[in-house]
């Protein structure tokens, strides 16, 4: 064994250091001048620069090499080849567990070699030495991160099966560039953050460090020592997979396992996602919309979810599906809108694919898929983003820019190029990774003004004194153009609830870059509208047209979401007046005008049927209501709804122009009834829709149409089958020259009571 004499000296800087004379493999006194600070860093777990200390070094002087370890539970280390002869035993330098040997000179190219280490309780293994591994991290992916524009960073940064010089392991990396020492720490080395010490990269702030022998599976987390000496542990940001609540840990996971059965399905995205298709979006909460168990305790896994969610969807002739957010977060009661994990599907329901095969299973059904996407801020858990190095790294430090005091979270500072990145390869990666089909957006308004939600004096004006978030503003349009650029035929929508010109507008044209905006003011005046007796809706009859004044400004979406459902809103059929018929007439005949007006659909799940509470995130929906005949007839309705919108294209094809849409009467408030006619990109194919908003029957209703001729009624929301009265217009119907509403062509029909008829022209 090799032997070391301790000789206490001072530099010429008046640093104490030890000058250690090591007999080498063929005896000689070797020494090596190794800082007493520099080591006792190590030990202590301070030392920024590890790679200088450990691993193998050549004396700048001698051209002596050294190999150099830190093991704290080590009792004695042999120096190995790759052949398993010994090199020799390493000299303990310091109780702490600091091992040095002396090679001598030597060429080290192609040299490799491992650790024999006995430990404190006696046990012997053989184990790589972590620091002969090259960096897992390039010149260009350093350049493309510190420039903002590494569209493939998940790839590299979080963890990552791979094999270096024929050795398996994981490579990790994290963004920390002002903590003093980062570390991997996980029960390979019993969670002891002095063991595996990353390398940092100065020029971009990342930290790496490749561990051989861990595998898909094994739960890690990062340790942060801050400049002031605290010690942070996080979780990874960038993790495929992590534990399921309320643990946090995340966890190694190989992406590559999964084989995808869609390529019918994303072929054709882009087809299935266009302007001029049917959109009809089934909005989703996973842990509520059925729950197994006693008393519904336990959530559907994803597969299970794909073997009933996957059915319903397309038994009820929606097109589209779309998910509360389900990137992991820490509290059920946020709903997903607090992620911590922006790569990670929550494990709440399984592992990452698990997720993939529901997204295939929708996808070989021909339902695309919609994820609720949040960018807009992030939650305060100690595991998470925040102040991620010791230092407001993710968010703006000013609370003025950097917080939200009503949702208690912080804002991500938009303005980084890191954070910018890290955001937009999320969207890319959700888009590309899981094909999801598109980005649903949420909190936009929030992003875009700097005063949102704030009194005087509590926000920073831009440089130019106005209110409008410069930064967010340019995120928000560099993450859109990724998307569209990079993942052909996704789409991103926007929860935009302001009248910020050109949401869904390229950003060529200056436009924000989004495909869709939800309608929000739609939605807020025909519910407050559709809520009044029938008695006083004369006299709120602008609340129901008005939205055709802007109809066609953006790519609207009609969203009646879980917002309009929750928080003592009640739901939608408690918002009807009237008694239990008349309430679910009412939501017959408004849920008709939606289907026909301008616009893609969206409904949030429950409302399909006429759910009777309010939604409650922590139980199952009503199902047993179905056994009801009002409940039953409703969800008849809106399934056909579904299938007639689908059926038809003069519905959807011009949703967006405004040749797509034509009044017949907007101005009869007093009979609160309107008409209209919907065009497809034909102008000949249309169709005639008439809501009735009073439960009185209108007989021999006289309504101009566009073209004399013989027409049916293809739709009735009052039909038996919805648990309607049943009043019809049955067989055919002739039009007359007779004038009406400003047209030659008239027809003589019944408007039944609260209701939305529709009419096609059959010959």
């Amino acid at each position: 064994m090799a032997s070391t004499v301790k000789k206490q000296t001072v530099n010429s800087d008046n640093k104490s250091s030890l000058n250690l004379a090591v007999l080498g493999p063929q005896g000689e006194d070797m020494k090596n001048l190794l800082s007493k600070k520099e080591m006792e860093c190590i030990i202590d777990g301070n030392y920024e620069n590890v790679m200088a200390v450990l691993g193998i070094h050549r004396d700048k002087g001698s051209k002596e090499v050294y190999i150099r370890a830190f093991k704290p539970n080590a009792k004695a280390i042999e120096l190995l080849d790759y052949d398993n002869n010994s090199l020799g035993m390493m000299t303990k330098l310091h109780d702490g567990g600091f091992f040095q040997i002396n090679l001598g000179q030597m060429e080290t190219n192609g040299f490799r070699h491992r650790f024999k280490i006995t430990n404190d309780d006696g046990n012997t293994y053989v184990e790589e030495d972590i620091y002969s591994f090259p960096s897992i991290l390039g010149d260009i992916d350093e350049y493309l991160f510190s420039e903002g524009n590494h569209l493939d960073l998940y790839k590299k940064l979080g963890a990552h099966i791979m094999e270096i010089n024929g050795v398996k392991g994981v490579g990790f990396s994290v963004w920390a560039p002002n903590a003093k020492r980062v570390s991997v720490v996980g029960s390979f080395n019993n969670w002891d953050g002095r063991v595996n010490v990353m390398r940092k990269h100065f020029n971009c702030g990342v930290w790496d460090i490749f561990i051989p022998n861990i595998v898909e599976g094994e739960y890690y987390k990062f340790e942060v020592k801050t400049h002031e000496g605290y010690i942070l542990t996080k979780s990874d940001p960038m993790a495929f997979y992590s534990e399921k609540r309320p643990n946090t840990a995340s966890i190694v996971y190989d992406l590559n396992h999964y084989c995808w059965n869609d390529g019918e399905w994303m072929k054709y995205r882009g087809a299935h996602n266009s302007f001029d298709r049917p959109t009809s979006i089934y909005e989703v909460h996973l842990g509520s919309w059925r729950r197994k168990g006693n008393n519904g305790s336990e959530f559907l896994s994803y597969r299970e979810l794909a073997d009933t969610l996957v059915p319903y969807v397309m038994n009820m002739g929606f097109t589209h599906v779309e998910f509360l957010p389900v990137c992991e977060h820490p509290f059920d009661g946020s709903w997903g809108y607090q992620v911590t994990g922006l790569f990670a599907p929550t494990s709440r329901f399984g592992n990452p694919d698990d997720f993939r095969y529901m997204i295939d299973k929708f996808h070989q059904a021909n339902i695309g898929v919609i994820m609720d996407w949040v960018p807009a801020h992030f939650p305060k858990d100690g595991h998470g983003l925040i102040e991620f190095d010791g230092t407001a790294l993710y968010e703006h430090q000013d609370p003025r820019k950097g917080e939200h005091k009503d949702w208690g979270t912080k804002i991500y500072n938009y303005g980084r190029t890191e954070v910018s990145n890290v955001l937009c390869c999320s969207a890319l990666y959700w888009l590309k990774e899981y094909h999801i089909d598109g980005l649903r957006v949420d909190a936009v308004a929030s992003m875009l003004y700097l005063d949102y939600s704030r009194k005087d004096g509590e926000w920073i004006p831009n440089i130019y004194g106005g209110n409008e978030n410069l930064e967010a503003i340019s995120f928000i349009r560099k993450m859109n153009e990724i998307c569209y650029g990079n993942a052909e035929g996704a789409i991103t929508c926007a929860e935009e609830s302001t009248a910020w010109p050109m949401v869904s507008r390229p950003t060529s044209m200056g436009g924000l870059g989004f495909g869709y905006k939800w309608n929000m003011g739609w939605m807020n005046d025909t519910l407050s509208y559709i809520s009044k007796d029938p008695v006083y809706r004369k006299y709120e009859h602008g609340k129901l047209t008005f939205g055709l004044l802007y109809a066609f400004n953006e790519n609207f979406i009609l969203p009646i979401s879980h917002d309009e459902v929750v928080h003592g809103k009640g739901s939608m059929l408690s918002k009807m007046p009237g008694d239990e018929w008349q309430k679910f007439a009412n939501l017959r005949a408004y849920y008709g005008f939606m289907w026909t007006h301008p616009g893609k659909k969206l409904l949030f799940m429950g409302c399909e049927f006429g759910h009777d509470w309010e939604w409650n995130s922590e139980e199952s929906l009503r199902w047993h209501l179905l056994d009801y005949p009002m409940y039953k007839g409703m969800q008849n309705c809106v399934r056909d709804l579904n299938l007639m919108y689908k059926g038809n294209s003069c519905f959807y094809e011009e949703d967006f122009d405004a040749k797509g849409f034509e009044w017949i009467d907007h101005s009869n408030g007093n009979d609160s009834v309107i008409s209209y006619i919907r065009r497809g990109h034909d102008y000949n194919n249309n169709m005639i829709v008439v809501c009735n908003f009073t439960p009185v029957v209108r007989h021999n209703f006289r309504l101009g149409v566009p073209d004399g001729g013989v027409y049916q009624e293809i739709f009735n929301s009052d039909d038996k089958n919805y648990w309607g009265s049943g009043v019809k217009n049955e067989g055919e119907i002739y039009s007359r020259y007779e004038g009406a509403n400003g047209r030659a062509n008239s027809i003589e029909i019944t408007l039944p009571p609260l209701s939305t008829i529709v009419l096609k022209k059959i010959r």
